[in-house]
C-alpha cells in the first residue's frame, strides 16, 4: 500500500492531480497539505473518500507522523500578480517547501515537482527544448517565481546525483480551465471574468506576446502518466504543454467575440513580460508516447467559461450586485428588471493611461 503527500492540492492543478490520485486502489493515504494562500477548499470539497485527508498549513512547517511513499510539489502561487506581491513567500514555498517534504520522503520514495516554463525567462529559442538555459533576469521583478523553480529543481538534480534519489520534475505551460480562481490574474481567467461582467478585455501591451494555453486536463493526462502510470524512469526535466502557439490578442479577441464584440483596451506593458511562450515537445513524445493536447484553446475556452458561469453565485458573493433595467425592443417602451449581475468586475482594474480599444468588425 502507497502513502502519498500532495503539497498544494487544493491549487488550481493540485486538485485535478488529487482527482486522479484517488481513482488509484493501493493508495492507502492521500494527505493534502495547503496554506489556502491561492488555494481553495471547494476544489477539493467533492473528495469523499475515508482515505483523503487535508491539513491546512504552511508546507514549510507541516509536520506528520508518517513518511510518504510519493511526494507531489505543487506548492506555489504561478500569477505574476501573486507571486511579485510576495517574492519572500514563494521563494520560501518552492524551496524551503522541497527541503521540508524531502524530510518525509520514505526510503526509496519517489519526489515530483512541478516546475514552469518561467525558468526560459524571455527565451531567444522557440520552441524551448529542455536543454535550454534561458534567457533570464535573476535579479528582475519576475525573478521571485523563476529562480525558486529553477533553484528547486536544481536542488532536486543534486539529491538525485548525491542521494539516489528518485525524482520527476515537470516544465508546465500556460495552464488554464475549471478551478482557476476568478482573481487569479492571468489571460483567460481575466478575459472571461472581465466577459461576465460586461465589462472591457485588458491586455497588458500589445497584445503580440504568444502562449502555448494547455487545458488543464489534457495536463493533467500528460502528468498522471509521467508521475505514476507509465513506467517511466527518466528523471527529467519534462516540457509538459500545448505547442500551438497563440497570442494573446487572438485569445482576447476570442473571448471579445463570444461576449458580444466587447472592447479590447490596451494597458502599460508588464515589466519583463515574456514574448513567447512555445514548448519543444521532443522529450515528451519520447517519455510518453502518443500524449498531447487534444483540446483546442477555443474548446478548452468555452469550456471554461461554461464552468465560470456555473460557479459564478459564489464569486459574485464578493463584489457589489444591482438589478440593471433594461429595454425590449424598439416598440416596447416598457422597463423590465433583468436578471441581477454583478456591478463591478470581479477583479479590481486600473485603467490609466488607455492606448488603444479594439472595436467590433462593424466599426461600433
Amino acid at each position: 500500500m502507497v502513502r502519498v503527500l500532495v503539497a498544494g492540492g487544493a491549487g488550481f492543478i493540485g486538485s485535478h492531480l488529487c482527482d486522479r490520485l484517488m481513482r488509484r486502489s493501493e493508495i492507502e493515504k492521500c494527505v493534502v497539505v495547503d496554506n489556502l494562500w491561492t488555494g481553495l477548499t471547494k476544489n477539493i470539497a467533492h473528495i469523499n473518500d475515508p482515505r483523503f485527508h487535508f491539513v491546512k498549513s504552511d508546507v514549510e512547517n507541516f509536520r506528520s507522523d508518517h513518511m510518504f511513499d510519493e511526494v507531489y510539489h505543487l506548492a506555489s502561487p504561478a500569477s505574476p500578480p501573486w507571486y511579485m506581491k510576495e517574492p519572500r513567500r514563494t521563494i520560501s514555498a518552492n524551496v524551503f517547501g522541497a527541503m521540508r517534504l524531502l524530510d518525509l520522503l520514505a526510503p526509496h520514495g519517489r519526489f515530483a515537482f512541478t516546475s514552469t516554463s518561467e525558468v526560459y525567462g524571455d527565451p531567444l529559442v522557440s520552441p524551448q527544448p529542455e536543454n535550454y538555459r534561458g534567457s533570464v533576469d535573476c535579479t528582475g521583478p519576475r525573478s521571485s517565481y523563476d529562480e525558486a523553480k529553477r533553484c528547486t529543481e536544481a536542488l532536486l538534480f543534486e539529491m538525485k546525483r548525491t542521494k539516489g534519489l528518485e525524482i520527476r520534475i515537470v516544465r508546465l505551460f500556460n495552464v488554464y480551465g475549471p478551478r482557476t480562481r476568478a482573481d487569479d490574474g492571468r489571460a483567460v481567467s481575466n478575459f472571461i471574468a472581465q466577459g461576465l461582467s460586461n465589462q472591457p478585455l485588458t491586455i497588458f501591451g500589445d497584445g503580440h506576446q504568444s502562449r502555448s494555453w494547455g487545458y488543464v486536463d489534457d495536463i493533467v493526462d500528460g502528468l498522471e502518466r509521467y508521475f505514476w502510470r507509465d513506467d517511466c524512469h527518466y528523471a527529467g526535466p519534462v516540457n509538459i504543454g500545448n505547442n500551438r502557439e497563440v497570442s494573446v490578442l487572438d485569445v482576447a479577441k476570442y473571448v471579445s467575440k463570444y461576449f458580444g464584440y466587447l472592447p479590447i483596451v490596451h494597458l502599460d506593458p508588464v515589466p519583463q513580460d515574456p514574448s513567447n511562450r512555445c514548448p519543444d515537445l521532443t522529450t515528451a513524445n519520447s517519455v510518453l508516447p502518443n500524449w498531447t493536447c487534444h483540446i483546442s484553446y477555443e474548446d478548452g475556452i468555452l469550456l471554461t467559461i461554461d464552468w465560470f458561469k456555473n460557479n459564478r453565485q459564489e464569486a459574485d458573493s464578493k463584489i457589489a450586485k444591482q438589478t440593471i433595467k433594461r429595454k425590449k425592443g424598439r416598440s416596447n417602451a416598457k422597463e423590465q428588471l433583468s436578471e441581477p449581475r454583478p456591478a463591478v468586475t470581479w477583479m479590481s482594474f486600473h485603467l490609466p493611461e488607455l492606448r488603444s480599444v479594439n472595436k467590433r468588425p462593424d466599426g461600433k
